[in-house]
């Protein structure tokens, strides 16, 4: 049996890619799995070929390279011109699992991640004031483009799937109902505690797009040693650049990151928007703990006092770090951060979509 997997545009295999790339590589191993995107990088390409499973690259123009920004471009395409499903055509019988928010198409299974406005909505404050300045005038074209995307694709598709309670709960105050919610996977073969001692002297987190730099600032001014990884250095504010506390690594590799995450005394994760978030899931995968805000997406899969800590404001969470840093925590933390991660591991994930693949063959 064939199965075609739709995914946004492969330009990495980090943030929305990476679910259809893991569950691609898990369920390649009982069927022939193809890949379809509107643009795949040609190194992604590859990768997809050593995994077994056969890229569709559609070709679609993009005129970013940025992964966040070229998705945004395949968005706006298909939210208000309906022009990347246009150039997709898959065979009748094929199952087809769609992955992607950028190209809406006939599927048994379609996989929501989240809602372009919402997002925008709560990242706007941290952004630079261009940005705040565009999105204020085109707000309401992208609350036109998610109930577009929102209206074709639950036409069109016999499940809708989704990441998180919190995620769900969102779509259907927007209308769409939502029939199963199925955590994204992480592989727990390469994210794992590494072997020796942890230094501990360090706290790590994550700069991106979504990330609350002002309680960054507010950790790192408390005389914390902050490491930082990540590539999107057009969102970090100025002061954070040369702080003294503050370490920035820019983008590294998975082993770099597990190394970090193992090493680390904890990751600090403060977020504007995670419907679910790989951070966190990362790190507890590593056996390291993480403080978080009890919400959205980290709320879900951080457990409060077991491996991590889960608060509510920036105050929380400033005098949760310092408390932490001075004074440590239990070794057993790690232990059940690693047995809470295993949870989510790309083979238990796999084996929920494989159950649906499975109700529709013998239908």
């Amino acid at each position: 049996m064939k199965v075609n997997i739709v995914a946004d545009p492969l330009i990495n295999d980090f943030g929305p890619s990476r679910p259809a790339i893991l569950i691609a590589r898990e369920l390649s191993k009982k069927y022939r799995v193809t890949i379809v995107s509107t643009y795949i990088l040609e190194a992604m390409e590859n990768r997809l070929k050593s995994l077994g499973v056969f890229p569709v690259n559609l070709g679609v123009k993009l005129h970013f390279s940025d992964a966040s920004l070229a998705w945004m471009e395949a968005w706006v395409q298909e939210a208000l011109f309906s022009s990347n499903c246009k150039k997709i055509d898959l065979e009748h019988n094929d199952l087809v699992l769609n992955f992607s928010n950028t190209i809406i198409v006939p599927s048994k299974a379609w996989f929501v991640q989240g809602l372009t406005n919402r997002a925008l909505d709560n990242i706007k404050d941290e952004l630079a004031w261009y940005y705040r300045f565009a999105y204020k005038f085109a707000k309401p074209l992208f609350i036109y483009g998610d109930k577009r995307i929102i209206r074709n694709g639950s036409r069109l598709s016999k499940i809708i799937v989704t990441h998180s309670r919190y995620c769900a709960d969102m779509y259907q105050r927007f209308g769409l109902k939502i029939d199963r919610v199925i955590y994204v996977p992480i592989d727990c073969k390469k994210f794992k505690p590494k072997c020796g001692s942890s230094c501990e002297d360090y706290v790590l987190t994550y700069f991106g797009k979504e990330t609350k730099f002002s309680t960054i600032k507010k950790l790192a001014d408390a005389n914390i040693k902050i490491k930082a990884f990540g590539s999107k250095f057009s969102y970090v504010p100025r002061e954070l650049l040369h702080h003294r506390n503050i370490k920035i690594l820019g983008r590294v590799s998975d082993e770099e990151l597990v190394e970090l995450y193992s090493n680390a005394l904890f990751t600090a994760f403060p977020f504007t928007n995670e419907e679910f978030g790989y951070v966190p899931v990362e790190s507890m995968a590593c056996g390291t703990p993480v403080l978080t805000f009890a919400y959205q997406g980290p709320g879900e899969t951080v457990i409060d006092g077991q491996t991590g800590w889960l608060v509510k404001q920036d105050r929380e969470m400033v005098e949760s770090a310092i408390n932490i840093w001075q004074n440590g925590y239990p070794e057993e933390m790690r232990k059940k951060c690693r047995s809470r991660a295993v949870e989510f591991d790309v083979k238990n994930i796999a084996g929920q979509w494989l159950k649906i693949l499975e109700s529709s063959s013998n239908n």
